[in-house]
Formats: C-alpha cells, structure tokens, sequence
C-alpha cells in the first residue's frame, strides 16, 4: 500500500511513502497521475477543487482550497484555509447507542490473551499506583535547588545500600519536581499552581512525599496543606526551610531516610483492569497520526472503558474542529453543556489575548503533513475511541467519574502530560510523528506513528504503530499494545523513566507580580 483514502467521502488521499511526480496511483478503480512529488504523510487530490471549496479528509472538512487546484495536485498548508472561526452555538444531538461501540472489538477484548488484572499498589486510602516511588515536591521555585539536592544524596544512599531481597523494593525511585510557582502570582493563575501540586503530592504512583516550602511564599505551607485535606501524615510529610535550625539539607535527609524505610516495605498485588486510568495525548503530529497510533489509542482507550477503567482525553485546543464529535457523544445534555464551556471557555481564551482560534499546528506539524487545525483535531481526537464521554473536568480537578472523560488544559506537550497526571492517571500513552524525549511525573510512554521514526529514536519510542500502514492487522497491533501497557502497569520503565526524564509543567494564566 502507498496510498491511503481514509473515508470514502473523502477528496484528498495520503501518501504512505513519499511519492514522486508522475507516480501512477490507483484509489477506488481511479487512475491518478500525480502533478507533483508528494512527501510520505502528505496529501494530494482526488478531484479538482476550485478556490474556496471544502477539502474533505476522515470524512470531515478540514478547511478550504486558497486557490484552485487539479486532480493529482501535492497539498499542504500553503493551499487549505483553516474554516474555524470564533465562539460558536451548539445543538446537542446524541448519537445512537450503538455507534458508542465497534462490534468487531467485542472479540478482540474478550480473548483470553489479556490479562484482566495488573500488579499495582494498594494504598491506605483504597486508591491505587502503578509505581511506589519518593516525590520530593516544592511549594515554591526558590527551594529548587534543596530538593534537587536531597533527593539525588537519597538516590546516592539507595544505590549504595545493600541488594534487595524483595523485587519490590528495587523499585523505590526518588524524583524531585522543580518548578517556577507558588510565589508571584494572583488569583486563578495562583490556584492552578496549588491544584497542580495538590493533585501531584497525593497521586497514588507516589509511595511518599516530603513537600519543601520556604515560608515567606503566597503558597503558604501550612494553607497548602489544608488543601490536601485528610492525608496519609505518615507518608506525606512538609519541611519549612526558614523555620529550620540549622542545615535544611540534613534535616531534609531525616525526613527522606524515615519515608524510604517505609516505602521500602511496599509490595505489588493484583489490581482488576476497571481501576486503571490513563491519559491519552499526542505531540509533534504528523500525516500518520491519525491513521495508526491515534486509532490505536482509540481502539485500546474503548477497550479500558469495556472493563470499568478509565480513559481522559485533553489538548482543549486541539479539538477545536472536531468538537461536536465529542459533544454528540456525551451521555447526557449536562455533559453536553459542560463540553460546549469547555471549548468555548478555550476559545475565549484565546480571543481575550487577541489570537485566532484556528493557528495550532506547529512547524513541525507541518512538515510531517498536518495543513489546518480541524486535520489536527480530527486525528488527535480519534484517541479516545468510540465510547460515551462520562466526565467532564476543569484545569486541576481530580477524577471521580469513571469511563470516558475529557480534561480541560491546553495542547502543549509539558502542560497536557502533566494536567493528565494531575487529574489521576497512572499513565499517559504519547503518539507522536516527530518524536520527543519529554515525560511527565507518570510513566509516559511514546506511540510513533511511522516506523522510520522508532528506528531512528530507539531510546525515545517505547511501541511502533507504524506497522499498521505496512499490513499488521489493527487487531495484532492492539493485542501487542495492551500486553505493552499491562506490562507498563506491571512496573517496566518506559524510555523517559529509564532516562530520569520526569518533569511538571504548570499552566500559566496570569500576571507575574
């Protein structure tokens, strides 16, 4: 296969490898003779479209021709016109139950080649981790530097400790998690920082935290902590640096060596497949993404619903196009509303700063063959499968709904990742085109959408989707990739944790005083 028409409907084809001026393709009993050299991800027409007339692509459009052009025409983003505009009104019109549901996948998630449990930690609180490591949190950027120091001596004293006897315990790892917040900042734009570092210090991936304050900084220390409400005080502990005598760093150490020697204890069991959460997110798109990982995604995001899980999909931005597939979706007309807020809410955001609604796609989203955002988002929402949206949450809430949910935060890589980590995920499944190092403070496991790239950063791609445009049927790509995340569950380190690559990013909304 070279080429791919990915709905009938549809008035442009891709190219699954670069195609070259005067090439011969065949779509549907249709000879076309392509114009021009066509790069792999890319598209070229079906018909001739004249000037202002829709381009249609999954079935939808995604913007419209700036200029007439012919039947075998190279397009890219220098030919299509983004359609999307400003706020917009919507009529909820649900769809019938039986689109929520692919019949074929019923045998797919029934075969007995996938587990129906994973190895998780059960906490005090009843909540669950896939990971039992040691957080050491700032309330506020000016102590980054003791909390980078503490935990890499803990690091140091654990490596230089005595082998383990118990498999569990070689799993304690000990990350820091700087950050520019919690001093400087009003109002809303301040709360995102405590919600954020609220959600991260009582994430249950965390076996213990110690939470490092300075004690002069708006996040007050004592304020913060009556916004964790009733927690674990023996595995969640504070430090205040200025109302320490002496050397922060060794009283920091005490604390740090007290939380090891509890966590050390921890032991994995079995967890049913219903109390998995995991976020679903894309970055550095390209022309593949919605053709292989992001369906990937979807098939594996309805399989988890399917057994009582849970799956978000975030990016607001990013849906922007593809909105009402969501909003039909919605179970009920209250979620419906919430979805519209969602999305309108984004775009005013937008408007308020005085940007267009419709200027997402990156550079590099560009040249891997993304022309318009409405394309983007009509890949990037295929994550999500065909399930019911059961849950609608703003910036910083935690999860309470089970099934299908969709997360309010932006579409940046750093700030989406660490937003799903927040609301609760135990994992956040990456698809990307372009490939990035990046991870968040869950394991972050990367999707290429091409084989070319997994080849290329084996030390970044943790499961190549890209087999799909060579032949593997959907069905072995998925069966392969939920062993994967199973086993990702189970305790095996993604690329970014074996390369300590864990970080947050906060979303910041507001003035800096």
């Amino acid at each position: 296969m070279t080429t791919i028409q990915i709905n009938p409907s549809d008035n442009v084809a891709v190219a699954i490898e670069p195609l070259s001026k005067g090439t011969r393709v065949n779509i549907n009993g249709d000879e076309i003779v392509l114009n021009n050299d066509v790069p792999a991800g890319h598209k070229f027409l079906l018909c001739d479209l004249n000037e202002g007339e829709n381009v249609i692509k999954y079935g939808y459009p995604i913007g419209h021709m700036r200029e007439s052009h012919k039947k075998g025409d190279f397009i890219c983003d220098a030919n299509i016109k983004t359609n999307l505009e400003g706020l917009l009104d919507y009529t909820y019109a649900p769809v019938d139950k039986d689109a929520l549901t692919n019949p074929a996948y019923n045998e797919w998630f029934a075969t007995n080649d996938l587990p129906s449990t994973f190895k998780g930690y059960r906490r005090r609180n009843g909540d669950v981790g896939i990971r039992n490591e040691i957080w050491v949190v700032p309330t506020v950027g000016c102590v980054n530097g003791i909390v980078n120091q503490i935990a890499a001596q803990l690091r140091k004293e654990i490596e230089n400790a005595a082998p383990a006897q118990c498999g569990c315990k070689d799993e304690v790892r000990v990350v820091a998690f700087p950050h520019n917040y919690g001093c400087s900042q009003l109002s809303e734009d301040h709360e995102n920082t405590r919600l954020v570092l609220r959600d991260l210090v009582l994430h249950p991936n965390a076996g213990a935290v110690l939470v490092v304050g300075l004690g002069c900084e708006n996040n007050q220390p004592n304020k913060f902590e009556e916004l964790l409400g009733d927690y674990d005080k023996q595995r969640i502990r504070f430090m205040v640096s200025q109302k320490v005598n002496g050397d922060e760093v060794e009283y920091g150490m005490s604390i740090l060596r007290e939380l090891y020697d509890i966590v050390k204890n921890d032991c994995r069991e079995d967890i049913p497949l219903s109390e998995l959460r995991v976020g679903l997110k894309c970055g550095g798109s390209d022309g593949f993404s919605g053709i292989t990982a992001n369906p990937l995604l979807g098939v594996f995001s309805d399989f988890i619903v399917s057994k009582g899980g849970t799956t978000v999909l975030t990016e607001v931005p990013e849906m922007f196009g593809a909105e009402t597939i969501l909003m039909n979706r919605c179970a009920d007309s209250s979620l419906f509303d919430k979805t519209v807020s969602l999305i309108n809410d984004f775009k005013q955001y937008f408007l308020s700063h005085g940007e267009p609604v419709g200027e997402n796609p990156s550079p590099g989203n560009k040249a891997g063959g993304i022309s318009t955002l409405e394309e983007k988002a009509l890949g990037c929402t295929q994550k999500c499968g065909k399930s019911a949206v059961m849950g609608v949450m703003k910036y910083g809430d935690r999860l309470s709904e089970r099934g299908l949910n969709l997360l309010s935060a932006p579409g940046n890589d750093l700030v989406a990742s660490t937003a799903l980590a927040s609301c609760g995920c135990h994992i956040v499944l990456f698809t990307t085109g372009r490939g990035t190092p990046f991870g968040t403070f869950v394991p972050t496991m990367k999707i290429s959408t091409n084989t070319k790239l997994s080849e290329n950063k084996p030390t970044w791609i943790d499961f190549n989707a890209g087999t799909i445009v060579e032949g593997e049927a959907m069905r072995d790509v998925f069966l392969r990739f939920a062993k994967k995340v199973i086993s990702v569950a189970n305790g095996e380190q993604t690329w970014n944790e074996k390369k300590d690559y864990q970080e947050i990013a906060i979303f910041k909304n507001g003035v800096t005083l």
